[in-house]
């Protein structure tokens, strides 16, 4: 169930909230048990195909609502519905709660709330859907209270000043996003942030274009407010968060080595775009025996199975094929491999790769035999290639009394050129090489 705060003491919550009950067939109820000003009296429910929503509403400011979960019928995420303040201007965004370090605006000291990564995630793309003309959609670090409430929550928020809280087309996107968040569930992919200023651009483009959903986010002034960097804080939100890994915008050696130390690693926002929604533990094996993703390992196109086997790449059959297409040899590798190892920042084919059988990489190579078939006559045995290749040849060329200049460079080009009234084809100053190039690296 999920249960929504509304505040009395704020203008912008109470029209989410009015939006919100217009919307959909909400149950009046009555909770004697419960004073008005505590989320009693009449209240309102709501079940859906997913899931089932129950609306109270409060006089106090949510900053100050601790424990507020105790208030609803166990509830699996509570939202706050509530005002978003700050000079940029028509915008809806959302932030879990809790402090780094002071608690100045509600919560304890050193204390963060259960964050709900993946209905943070929702609710994004429920905004950016139902964002009016004119808002932007963005989020923010974790700040300011409650950092007690007894279910994992966040606050989903109108912004940014008088206008935009009066604001019925706002509220109903921010009503009708909330709302969207049937049927959400805690996901694999998930992380924690750090770093960066108040409206973290890095975890957004995150959140928006993987995957990944992103948990507690301690921005740089969150982690100035620490003073010393506290351990103990820092795992927690991990915890909160319930995530493995963490991305962090900007230098910070010293909060990397605390990570580590707790036994939790940081990624870089490559890392997250490469790995994707690929099998984390998949991954992990990879990156043992192919090396990083950081490192330049790259993910192919086979994902069957959980085996495979690390071989070398035909790196000699490969970069002879480059020189004919590039494209093509590239999408034959990502085709026939589960991942493979690059340089030059993943530009360059590396000389490793995991097949999910031998008859991928056989498949492989066939492909890349086709691509050099366009350019060269080939002959193939089980150990390699043996490739013809036909070039201009200067000497004969000089011999036959063609000048050195432009009639060379037309004779390499294919053309027939005339000397001294004798015209000399591009054949006779032709000669073959044939190279053979190794399967077995």
């Amino acid at each position: 169930m999920i249960g929504i705060v509304v505040s009395r003491a704020d203008s912008a919550s109470v029209l989410i909230g009015e939006q919100l009950v217009e919307l959909a067939d909400w149950r009046p109820k009555e909770d004697p048990d419960r004073p008005d000003d505590e989320g009693g009296g009449t209240y309102y429910t709501l079940d859906t195909d997913a899931a089932s929503f129950e609306l109270r509403t409060f006089e106090e400011w949510h900053l100050e609502l601790e424990g507020v979960a105790d208030a609803f019928s166990g509830p699996d995420l509570v939202i706050f519905a509530s005002r978003h303040s700050g000079e940029t201007g028509p915008l809806l965004t959302a932030h879990f709660t809790g402090n780094f370090g002071e608690a100045e605006f509600g919560g304890e000291d050193g204390d963060l709330a259960e964050a709900c990564p993946a209905a943070h995630k929702r609710l994004l793309e429920g905004f950016r859907e139902h964002a009016p003309e004119g808002y932007e959609v963005g989020m923010e670090c974790t700040h300011h209270g409650p950092s007690s409430v007894g279910a994992p929550s966040l606050f989903a928020e109108l912004g940014s000043d008088e206008e935009e809280w009066a604001d019925d087309a706002g509220a109903r996107a921010v009503a009708r996003s909330i709302l969207g968040l049937d049927g959400i569930a805690h996901q694999e992919k998930q992380l924690v942030a750090f770093g960066g200023g108040h409206y973290v651009p890095r975890p957004e483009r995150v959140v928006r274009e993987t995957p990944w959903a992103v948990g507690h986010i301690g921005a740089d002034w969150c982690l100035d407010s620490m003073g010393p960097l506290d351990p103990d804080v820092i795992g927690s939100a991990f915890e909160e968060s319930r995530a493995e890994l963490a991305v962090i915008d900007g230098e910070h050696p010293e909060l990397e080595s605390v990570i580590e130390e707790l036994g939790h690693r940081v990624v870089s926002e490559t890392w997250l775009r490469e790995v994707g929604d690929r099998e984390l533990d998949l991954v992990s094996r990879l990156e043992a025996e192919l090396g990083s993703v950081d490192e330049g390992l790259r993910f192919g196109e086979r994902d069957e199975g959980e085996g495979f086997e690390p071989r070398p790449l035909p790196t000699e059959v490969i970069e002879t094929a480059r020189a004919v297409d590039p494209d093509a040899v590239r999408d034959a590798v990502e085709r026939h491999t589960l991942a493979f190892r690059t340089t030059e920042g993943g530009t360059e084919i590396g000389e490793r790769a995991a097949f999910v059988d031998g008859a991928d990489r056989e498949a492989l190579i066939d492909d890349l035999v086709a691509v050099l078939e366009r350019e060269y006559e080939i002959e193939r045995n089980a150990a390699g290639v043996r490739i013809h290749e036909r070039a201009f040849d200067p000497e004969k060329a000089a011999i036959l009394g063609v000048p050195e200049g432009p009639a060379f460079g037309r004779l390499a080009s294919g053309e027939s050129v005339e000397v001294d009234g004798r015209t000399i084809e591009p054949e006779a100053v032709t000669s073959e090489e044939i190279r053979t190039l190794s399967y077995s690296s």
